[in-house]
C-alpha cells in the first residue's frame, strides 16, 4: 500500500506562523507536522509516500531531503502554480507520480489532523471488493457523511444550512441514515483511483468526488465502483491542528499518541 499526505494548504488559521513557513512544517513538540504523519505511516509499514505542496513549497522539499524522507521514499507533487484541493491534488499525483499510484490501494490523510487511529488495523480492514473505506466517528460537527444500515456511503449534509448532497438523495430516507463525521483519512481502491484520475475537473474536493459516485449509483448511471464503506475505530480521538491558540494542546495530544 502507498500513501498521500495532503500538505498544500495555506494554513491561514495558523497565522502568523504560516506567514513564514508552510503549515506542514509547523513544529509540534520538536517535530514538524509532516514528520509526525510520515513516521506514523512508516511505523504502519507504508514507505512510499507522495506529498503535495503549494505554500512555501521549497521549504518542504528541502526539509524532506535533509531528513532523507524520515526513512521513507517521499515524492513531491508540486501545486505551486495552482492549489487543487484534495480531489484535484490526488488526481494530479495519480497522473504524474513516477510510481504507479493507481495500481495499488492508497491511504490518504491530511497533514494537520492528528489522531490515535491504529493505522495497521485500518490497513488490515481494507476490503478490495469495495471502493474503499472512510474513517468516521460520532464526533459533533456541522457537516456529516450519511451512511445506510450497511455502513455504505449514501450522501452528505450540512446540518446548519440544511444542505443535502447529492440532490437526488430522496428526503424520505434521510432520517434513517446515520450521520458520521469524516476524519480526513481514507483508503481508496486502485479502481477508484483510476476513476478519479479521469475526472474532468482539475480542482475539486474528495467529498465532491464521493458525492459524484453516490449520484451515479442512485441514478443507475454506469459506475465502476461497488460502494464506499465507513470505518469506525474504537475509542477514536482526533485533533485538527487548525488554530494558533491550539498549538500547546496539539503538542500534548501528539505526545500522547
Amino acid at each position: 500500500m502507498k500513501a498521500m499526505i495532503f500538505a498544500a494548504g495555506l494554513g491561514t488559521r495558523l497565522k502568523p506562523l504560516t506567514d513564514t513557513m508552510p503549515k506542514a512544517l509547523v513544529p509540534l513538540a520538536g517535530k514538524p507536522l509532516l514528520q509526525w504523519q510520515v513516521e506514523r505511516l512508516r511505523d504502519a509499514g507504508i514507505t512510499d509516500i507522495i506529498v503535495n505542496v503549494h505554500h512555501f513549497p521549497d521549504m518542504i522539499i528541502d526539509t524532506v531531503r535533509r531528513n532523507n524522507g524520515w526513512g521513507c521514499n517521499i515524492l513531491i507533487s508540486d501545486e505551486r502554480d495552482q492549489l487543487l484541493d484534495t480531489g484535484g491534488g490526488l488526481k494530479k499525483a495519480i497522473n504524474h507520480a513516477p510510481f504507479a499510484l493507481r495500481h495499488s490501494p492508497l491511504l490518504a490523510c491530511n497533514v494537520d489532523i492528528l489522531s490515535n487511529l491504529d493505522l495497521r488495523a485500518f490497513i488490515d480492514s481494507y476490503d478490495p471488493r469495495t471502493l474503499g473505506s472512510l474513517v468516521v466517528s460520532e464526533r459533533e460537527t456541522q457537516r456529516y457523511l450519511l451512511f445506510d444500515d450497511d455502513l455504505t456511503l449514501r450522501g452528505w449534509t450540512n446540518i446548519k444550512t440544511g444542505e443535502v448532497r447529492p440532490s437526488s438523495l430522496h428526503h424520505s430516507i434521510i432520517p434513517s441514515l446515520r450521520k458520521l463525521a469524516f476524519s480526513g483519512c481514507q483508503i481508496l481502491s486502485p479502481e477508484t483511483l483510476s476513476f478519479l484520475s479521469q475526472m474532468p475537473e482539475d480542482k475539486f474536493s474528495l467529498i465532491d468526488f464521493y458525492m459524484a459516485i453516490c449520484e451515479k449509483q442512485m441514478s443507475n448511471v454506469q459506475c465502476p465502483m461497488s460502494n464506499l464503506k465507513a470505518y469506525i475505530p474504537n475509542a477514536f480521538r482526533m485533533m485538527d491542528v487548525g488554530k494558533i491558540d491550539q498549538i500547546e494542546e496539539a503538542e500534548r495530544f501528539a505526545e500522547s499518541l
